[in-house]
């Protein structure tokens, strides 16, 4: 009771404070909240320009690969005539033709003076398949851009696409008066541009600017404003808060009063007395080879396996874990049980790869790195053999400490996957900030990799990502044959999902690790057989034409 009293008394201590400030305070307040609020409507602004360039970008690509598989690639009358059907389809294209190994225009619907002018690139042995650029025309502030995809014969179909596609004006009426957007693309080439601030010569303190990244496209949108035209959005505001200082104030106590006497949430005591209980518990999904069949590892996945024997899934309870910091125990409680349940296996399989999932208030401080050596220093399960997993879709609060902590971490031999890959925060500056290892493909790409264009471009724009910076990369949620067969055309060895195996106990899964080695054994076995036996009939081949 003391301890709840004290809390009353401070809550009312605090509330008091807050009805006496000074009614400068409550101006810097608002006129914080107001220059968030403009920085999320100028955040919308930069997302709906890189949304449309994204948009127009996919439609583009894919419709120039679509003329490129059905083997419209000349400028013969019959293409010119797909050509024109297909500008009439799509609103958002001015022109498609053909260009030269030079970039120079050899045929182009509608029909245009050609007049030797140079339009792309020159082709280039080890460039890429799709080439995006701009021309000099220009609508409203926007230019058309020219997108390209190389037919591997010296020559590329392009398509022309309108600036009107791209021109325009998105945002509340109080910040489009004074702001600039500017959509930037690869190196600093401008695409579009509108308003007339200039940031030059302001005071970085007066001024507000965001940067939206793409995630597809080296696309950039920055849009930039003055924090005074923010201010005015809470003029009346600021009239309303210096009355209402008092109603507020009493608000606080009225809710400290709350706070303080309300008693324990049972939801909270169930969930506590769940961990003591060790009513969480692993469970392992394998991650295959997809070239070898073999067995590369597993994900621990966490499942709550109540005492009436229904096992609940994360998507129940993990948010509620986090929010309550609950995931730290329970985490550590994961790896203590798998060491226990898998450490032999893992033990007499060096190969293999244990992978945690972490979030991201693990990395807010070290402790993480103390637990992991706790748990794994003295047990079967190297350091080496350990992948930790953090995901993309929630950002992490300070990627400095964030960073210091994976270095730690990779100076053990643990090595750091991005989780989710594509669906989040991320990007190439965030993966080459976090220096992470591995990345992993989210289902979503891999569930429409097999049929739709876009998700294999993405797919395959990952894979060379990863490449580049030599990355491991995983696809999960990997269901269906044809899956495995697109992500091999593409380069992708090592994947995890419903095709091979659902997440399971830990007998099943020492069983399922115990009976792939035995297949991938007899596999070999049955390889070597017949090799030997192939090399033994051309050497009888050889014999019998000698004689």
């Amino acid at each position: 009771m003391s301890f709840r009293y004290i809390g009353f008394a401070k809550t009312v201590m605090v509330a008091l404070l807050l009805a006496t400030t000074p009614l400068f305070a409550i101006n810097i307040i608002l006129n914080q909240y107001a220059e968030r609020r403009a920085i999320t409507e100028m955040e919308a602004m930069g997302n709906v320009s890189v949304h449309r360039a994204e948009e127009a970008i996919s439609t583009t690509v894919s419709l120039l690969q679509r003329l490129d598989r059905d083997d419209v690639q000349t400028c013969s009358a019959e293409d010119r005539v797909i050509f024109e059907k297909q500008i009439v389809e799509h609103g958002m294209i001015d022109a498609i033709g053909l260009a030269d190994a030079s970039g120079q225009r050899m045929c182009i619907i509608p029909d245009r003076d050609l007049a030797g002018k140079i339009i792309l690139p020159p082709i280039r042995a080890d460039g890429p398949l799709v080439g995006i650029g701009m021309l000099e025309r220009s609508f409203l502030g926007a230019h058309a851009a020219v997108i390209s995809w190389d037919l591997k014969n010296q020559t590329r179909l392009f398509a022309e696409v309108t600036p009107a596609v791209i021109a325009m004006d998105p945002g509340p009426e109080y910040l489009r008066s004074y702001r600039r957007t500017e959509l930037r693309l690869g190196n600093n080439l401008l695409w579009y541009s509108v308003g007339g601030y200039n940031s030059v010569d302001s005071d970085p303190e007066a001024m507000l600017s965001v940067e939206t990244a793409s995630e597809l496209y080296p696309l950039v949108a920055t849009v930039t404003a003055p924090a005074s035209s923010a201010r005015q959005a809470v003029q009346d505001l600021k009239v309303l808060a210096a009355a209402a200082c008092a109603g507020i104030a009493l608000l606080f106590v009225a809710i400290g009063v709350w706070f303080s006497w309300r008693p324990e949430s049972e939801a909270n005591d169930e969930f506590a007395a769940a961990i003591r209980n060790g009513e969480f518990i692993p469970f392992y999904q394998p991650v295959m080879d997809i070239e070898s069949h073999r067995l590369r590892g597993c994900e621990v996945l966490m499942r709550w396996r109540r005492q009436n024997g229904v096992i609940v899934s994360p998507g129940q309870f993990m948010a509620y874990a986090e929010n309550n910091d609950h995931i730290f125990e329970m985490t550590r409680h994961m790896m203590r049980v798998a060491v226990e349940e898998v450490g032999e296996l893992y033990g007499d399989n060096p190969d293999l790869k244990l992978s945690i999932n972490l979030f991201a208030g693990h990395f807010r401080d070290r402790e993480i790195v103390s637990d992991i050596k706790a748990i794994f220093e003295k047990s079967r399960i190297s350091y080496q053999q350990i992948v930790v997993e953090v995901t993309e879709r929630h950002p992490l609060e300070d990627m400095e400490l964030a960073r210091k902590i994976i270095a730690e971490l990779q100076a053990l031999g643990v090595r750091v996957a991005l989780d989710d890959v594509g669906t989040g925060h991320g990007g190439m500056a965030y993966l080459q900030k976090l220096g992470v290892d591995i990345i992993k493909i989210d289902k979503m790409f891999i569930d429409t990799i097999s049929s739709d264009d876009s998700s294999t471009t993405i797919v395959d724009s990952m894979v060379e990502l990863a490449d580049n910076l030599g990355m491991g990369i995983i696809a999960e949620g990997v269901e269906m044959e044809e899956q495995i067969e697109r992500l091999l055309e593409l380069g992708v060895t090592a994947a995890q999902g419903y095709f091979f195996a659902q997440p399971m106990p830990a007998g099943e899964f020492i069983e399922f690790a115990e009976r792939t080695e035995l297949e991938a054994r007899e596999r070999d076995r049955m390889a070597a057989e017949a090799a030997a036996a192939e090399r033994a009939a051309s050497e009888a081949d050889v014999k019998g034409a000698a004689a």
